[in-house]
């Protein structure tokens, strides 16, 4: 028998999380062993009238492409991905991974390579603004997080089964400051950061494109932020960990970044592109279901109490320009000592909102 609380998200997903009309095409990408809730997605698609096309992610197979794949495999050009992001009307993806450490040997410059060359297939479904990206809970994602995994199959659905029109209207308020506001400025201990948020649009995160959700972002403008931010938490991208990042900011572009661990992976990242060394997204956690760090960028930059900025691309919706083959979130938590300025007013301190 199906746990209730997979039908609960499935439902969540199809009926909530994107639209699907009938005779729509929808993506379905899950990790192996995400297949009872892939199963009750699809099942929820073909009831809409809709057909899905399914992706079935199989440990070792992704391992093994960057193992062998040459530099002109890692080049070739996703001809059939790029069909089919245009055929598509929407996606669901869920992440179920069984080694979070399965890249973690491979050189970094193939990652980064293959990154730049399906870039235009990620921005196809972004333009599209109708997919999900979930999570199942796994036994390795549950030890990353440092619990059991009972433990973190409860935590999961505790985060993703809530009332998301609820929490859409929590979000209004929050919204409502930053398309006034001008500038922000973040204070906790090593940190004293501003950039200018003038005549940009912050976006409301309520269960449509991540799940869980919770969190309300703006694009800063790209020329303007300065200060230095460390960071609480690792930074984590692609199964690699960097610990104790400091960024140093001038004129919009990181002019200095230092990590107790894993600076050198860190440095490489920031010379991706020309973009990489500029924030794309300064976002504002709001789901207090999600209490702890797990390891996965997905939960943690919605800790409800914790900041989050980006490095690289900027989603364009609200009006952001960066352009980058990267985008890296980095958490700072407010919870103890943080506050967040807009315009010289306090609006957050120690992770609680006073407005």
């Amino acid at each position: 028998m199906v746990d209730p609380r997979i039908k609960k998200l499935a439902s969540i997903l199809t009926s909530y999380s994107i639209k699907i009309k009938k005779g729509d095409i929808i993506n379905l990408n899950f990790g192996i062993q995400a297949k009872e809730l892939a199963l009750e997605c699809f099942k929820q698609i073909l009831k809409k009238g809709a057909t899905a096309i399914t992706h079935a992610s199989v440990p070792g197979f992704t391992y093994t492409y960057y193992k062998l794949a040459t530099k002109k495999q890692l080049e070739k050009k996703p001809i059939i991905a790029l069909y089919e992001a245009q055929k598509v009307a929407g996606s669901i993806s869920i992440i179920a991974d069984i080694n979070t450490r399965e890249l973690t040997n491979i050189p970094n410059w193939k990652i980064a390579l293959r990154n730049k060359v399906t870039y235009p297939v990620h921005k196809i479904h972004l333009k599209k603004d109708n997919w999900v990206l979930t999570i199942f809970p796994t036994p390795a994602l549950a030890q990353e997080a440092d619990m059991s995994y009972e433990e973190y199959y409860d935590f999961i659905f505790k985060a993703t089964n809530i009332d998301w029109r609820r929490m859409s209207k929590k979000q209004d308020k929050l919204k409502a400051v930053l398309d006034k506001g001008k500038e922000v400025r973040i204070v906790a201990e090593g940190t004293d950061i501003r950039f200018s948020i003038k005549g940009r649009e912050a976006i409301k995160c309520d269960g449509h494109r991540n799940m869980p959700d919770g969190e309300v972002f703006i694009a800063p403008v790209e020329t303007t932020t300065e200060g230095k931010i460390r960071f609480t938490y690792p930074a984590i991208r692609q199964g690699r960990i960097v610990e104790g990042v400091e960024l140093h900011f001038k004129k919009g572009r990181v002019i200095k970044a230092s990590a107790e661990k894993g600076e050198a992976y860190l440095k490489e990242m920031l010379s991706v592109d020309s973009g990489a060394k500029r924030l794309g997204e300064f976002g504002i956690g709001m789901n207090y279901n999600i209490n702890r760090f797990t390891k996965e960028i997905l939960l943690d930059e919605k800790i409800g109490g914790t900041i989050h900025l980006a490095l690289g691309m900027a989603y364009k919706e609200g009006g952001g320009r960066n352009e980058s083959a990267i985008h890296w979130d980095m958490i700072l938590d407010l919870r103890k000592g943080g506050a967040i300025y807009i315009d010289g007013k306090c609006i957050q301190r120690n992770g609680k909102f006073l407005i």
